[in-house]
């Protein structure tokens, strides 16, 4: 007889302990199930197991006779179907997976409600009908892990869905297809010529990666081309009503006539007030937060990298702080019980008096358009002090913890006012212009504070009012070219240009970085020697392959997948004939690419010699 009557498979060890603590009343046992540890409890008169498998534990890779690089053709690899292999370290869960699969009848799939985790729902369900064709697989779907949302999920099982696993199989497919076949052929070309890699190091080439790349290379080439010039700026600083600041105004680019401008007016002790223009403007609250916006967000207010930030948030769902944070979605679904979820914020840390308000008040939270079917906008499950959270996961994970809470806050707050002030002065003929903004009404600034404007007032004037010159100076400028990107802002052409998924956009840019191909600094994207090199040449080469469009396409093409339009083996075949024509096309040129590459590859490794490693797509 089998020893469980379900078990629970968890994508992650802290979402099966929270299934078996909700579901057990906290009376639960940890066991050993070979090198894994599980949950065992009781539930509805039966014996349960819950299991967290840490990932995906299957993957996708060539037959052992094609991973040689120098014994086989890289345009092999489009002809070569993928196998699925046990995924290096997860061993001990496929292990503990037959094992279980023996001893049940029942599994429930409870891993993220999402095509990644639909299509580790379908590996785990491989790997235990191998042992055992018998077993029945119902699928969990879940967004947080409080209490109320594991029992509804239990109550409420579904049939795991394949389009949506088949979708993330394909797109592993193309990509491990396409990574190797390029990565392999960049780094051969170069060693045909000349054998300057160290050992362990090679040209790596990525579907995402290398677009991600692009984007990065374009900004920076763009500052390169980008011509200086100076200019001329008239400064001044006056004074009104006992309150003094500053106007100015822009006298072009030549130096001649500012000059002589500046002769004319330096002695001038009063100017007219031409115009005060004194607006007030609604600035509305954000909407409701995704998992780019998090990553974006975090980035920009919080200086915390986008894949740390995601792994953070990872960290406080798992542990019942934060609904799932891998989400698309911008618009809260009428099943969130916003009430008591700002509730539970009444007493939180500065906060609470405000909240008390808003909920008397009446909620009406903001919305965005985007709305992925699957999970709602990243909110807060507990209200958690800082001490607490600090103390647990760390100073990182409270500013992360804090963002959220905040940002769900100001999605139920008002609009805030501001006044934007403008006021043109007449210093003998020359515009003098001098801008101003003040708060006038809080609003939702009262719990968001990243956004909240600096505030440098102007003095309340009227038109045809004198003002006193206090002082006058001419100021010599200079044109500045774009800056690098920001993380921030690759983010949001990542998005732009549908370059991997919410779960994998940070991943891309930390490849990037791990092959040294562009460093982050001041939260800036600054490419290297090697990847504008990388970039360059394989646009001026084949520029189909960076350009972002491709991806684009090539996401567009899946999602008809999950929706059941198209079969992924019809798919997977079309991406493959599209790339083996631009592989084809970089071969024609591989010469001249391979001196551009080998240029940049001394510069940066000094000419040794060395072996290729096995790439990583």
């Amino acid at each position: 007889m089998p020893r469980y009557d379900t078990v629970i498979v968890a994508e992650k060890p802290g979402v099966a302990l929270a299934f078996a603590k909700h579901l057990s009343g906290g009376s639960y046992r940890r066991v050993r199930i070979g090198k894994v540890y599980g949950y065992e409890f009781e539930y509805k008169g039966g014996l349960y197991l819950s299991l967290g498998v840490s990932g995906h534990v299957m993957d996708f890779d060539f037959p052992k006779k094609y991973n040689k690089w120098r014994g086989t053709d890289p345009r092999v690899l489009f002809t070569v179907e993928p196998v699925q292999v046990v995924r290096r370290g997860a061993w001990k869960y496929y292990d503990a997976l037959r094992r279980l699969a023996r001893d049940t009848r029942r599994v429930i799939l409870a891993l993220d409600a999402d095509v990644e985790g639909e299509s580790i729902a379908f590996e785990v369900m491989r790997i235990m009908r191998s042992v055992n064709p018998g077993l029945e697989f119902r699928r969990a779907w879940f967004s947080t892990i409080i209490r109320e949302d594991i029992l509804s999920a239990m109550e409420n099982l579904r049939e795991p869905n394949p389009n949506l696993a088949n979708k993330a199989f394909a797109r592993m497919k193309v990509d491990l297809t396409i990574g190797a076949a390029f990565t392999r052929a960049l780094t051969l070309s170069v060693e045909k010529r000349r054998r300057v890699f160290p050992r362990g190091k090679f040209l790596s080439y990525g579907p995402c990666q290398t677009p991600v790349l692009y984007l990065v290379v374009k900004r920076a080439l763009e500052r390169e081309a980008f011509q200086k010039k100076k200019y001329y700026v008239l400064e001044a600083l006056v004074r009104a009503e006992g309150e003094e600041f500053k106007a100015s105004a822009n006298l072009g680019f030549d130096k001649a006539k500012a000059r002589e401008v500046y002769a004319r007016v330096s002695g001038v002790k009063r100017a007219a007030v031409t115009e005060a223009v004194y607006d007030v403007v609604q600035v509305n609250p954000p909407i409701p937060l995704n998992t780019i916006e998090l990553e974006r967000r975090a980035s920009s207010f919080l200086n915390i990298r986008s894949k740390e930030a995601l792994n953070i948030a990872e960290n406080l769902y798992q542990n019942g702080l934060i609904s799932y944070p891998r989400t698309e979605t911008t618009i809260y679904p009428p099943s969130l019980n916003l009430y008591r979820v700002a509730g539970r914020f009444r007493k939180w840390e500065d906060v609470g008096w405000y909240v008390s308000k808003m909920i008397e008040k009446g909620l009406k939270p903001t919305r965005g358009r985007s709305d992925d079917k699957a999970h709602p906008p990243i909110y807060p499950t507990a209200a958690a002090g800082k001490a607490y959270v600090v103390q647990k996961f760390g100073e990182k994970a409270w500013r992360i913890y804090e963002l959220v809470v905040r940002h769900f806050l100001a999605t139920i707050s008002e609009p805030a006012e501001v006044e934007k002030q403008s006021i043109s002065l007449d210093l003998d003929g020359v515009v003098l212009k001098a801008e101003g903004k003040r708060v006038v009404y809080e609003g939702f600034y009262h719990v968001y504070p990243y956004t909240r404007p600096r505030e440098s007032p102007l003095p309340y004037l009227l038109e045809g009012d004198e003002v006193e010159v206090v002082s006058l100076k001419l100021a010599e400028k200079t044109t500045k070219p774009p800056p690098f990107l920001s993380e921030s802002e690759l983010l949001a052409l990542m998005r732009k240009y549908g370059i991997g998924t919410d779960a994998t956009m940070q991943d891309h840019i930390h490849t990037n970085v791990e092959r040294k191909y562009f460093v982050i600094r001041r939260k800036r994207c600054i490419p290297t020697v090697l990847g504008k090199t990388l970039a360059v040449a394989l646009y001026e080469s084949v520029p189909e392959l960076v350009v972002p469009e491709v991806r684009g396409r090539m996401e567009a093409e899946l999602v008809k997948i999950a929706t059941g339009e198209k079969r992924p083996e019809e798919v997977v075949d079309s991406i493959k004939k599209e790339f083996l024509k631009y592989y084809d096309k970089l071969v024609e040129r591989e010469d001249d690419l391979a001196e551009k590459l080998i240029d940049a590859l001394v510069e940066v490794y000094g000419g040794r010699r060395g072996d290729a490693a096995k790439g990583q797509n």
